[in-house]
C-alpha cells in the first residue's frame, strides 16, 4: 500500500465515510474535550494529533488564542479508530496509510468493513471472504470492525448536544462578556 495523503501528509477526512453516520449539519460539531472523551484519548493526544495534522477537525480548526476546535462525528470516529490501531502497536505511519485506504476506497457499508492487521501492515476488508482469505494465509492477524466502533461513538455522544460553529471572534467576545457579568 502506498500512502496517498494530501499536501503535507494531511488526511482529507471530508469523504472518509458516507454511510451509517448520523445526519448532522456541516457547521455543527463537538468541542475537543467531548471528542477526546468519546474517542477514548486524552485531550493532550487530541491536541497533538490536530497540531501534527494526523486528524484535524473538519467543523472548525483552532484559529488563535481562545478559539476552540470543533470535531464532526466522522472526525471522532477516525480518532477512535486511530486510538484502537495505536493500542495494538501499529505505527502512526501505517495508520495514515490505513485511513487513506479507507478514504480512497469509497467505503459505503461500514457494518461490513473490517480493518485487519498483521502488526506491520493494515488491510481493508469489506467482505467476509476477504477476511477469510487474509486469515487463511497462516499469519496471525487481528481485526477492528469499523461498524462496531461507529456504534460505540454514537453511544458515547447520544446525550451530548453538538455545538454550532459560530465565528471564533464572536465566541471569544461572548466568553469575555460572561466573565465580566460574573465579576
Amino acid at each position: 500500500m502506498s500512502e496517498a495523503a494530501g499536501p503535507e501528509g494531511r488526511l482529507d477526512l471530508q469523504y472518509l465515510f458516507t454511510d451509517g453516520l448520523p445526519d448532522m449539519a456541516d457547521e455543527v460539531g463537538y468541542k475537543g474535550a467531548v471528542a477526546a472523551k468519546a474517542a477514548g484519548i486524552s485531550y493532550r493526544q487530541l491536541d497533538y494529533w490536530a497540531r501534527t495534522e494526523l486528524v484535524e477537525p473538519t467543523v472548525r480548526g483552532a484559529s488563535g488564542s481562545g478559539s476552540q476546535r470543533l470535531y464532526g462525528f466522522r472526525d471522532i470516529l477516525v480518532l477512535k479508530l486511530v486510538k484502537r490501531l495505536l493500542d495494538t502497536g501499529i505505527s502512526l505511519q501505517q495508520i495514515r496509510v490505513a485511513v487513506n485506504q479507507l478514504r480512497e476506497s469509497g467505503v459505503t457499508d461500514l457494518a461490513e468493513t473490517t480493518l485487519m492487521s498483521d502488526g506491520a501492515s493494515v488491510y481493508l476488508c469489506t467482505s467476509n471472504d476477504e477476511v477469510i482469505d487474509l486469515v487463511s494465509q497462516g499469519q496471525g492477524v487481528f481485526g477492528i470492525a469499523v461498524g462496531r466502533v461507529l456504534r460505540e461513538v454514537e453511544a458515547s455522544l447520544v446525550e451530548i448536544d453538538p455545538v454550532e460553529a459560530a465565528d471564533p471572534a464572536d465566541e471569544l467576545a461572548a466568553r469575555r462578556a460572561a466573565r465580566k457579568q460574573v465579576s
